[in-house]
């Protein structure tokens, strides 16, 4: 976990700040559904891209 906090402490100070305030979002937003027992529900970015990929696909005949 030690390697896992060091990368990050380097990306963050790396990363623009704009980038930096929304991957600070999304990491708070993984440990509370972790407390809560309920990283289940959180969907998987590629899946949920996959699917909007499939809607903006043209209709084929």
């Amino acid at each position: 976990m030690d390697a896992l906090i060091q990368e990050l402490d380097t990306k963050l100070r790396q990363w623009q700040p704009d980038i930096v305030t929304q991957v600070r979002q999304c990491i708070t937003e993984i440990i509370e559904l972790a407390d809560q027992d309920a990283l289940d529900i959180l969907r998987s970015r590629l899946v949920e891209q996959e699917v909007l990929d499939l809607i903006d696909e043209p209709e084929t005949r």
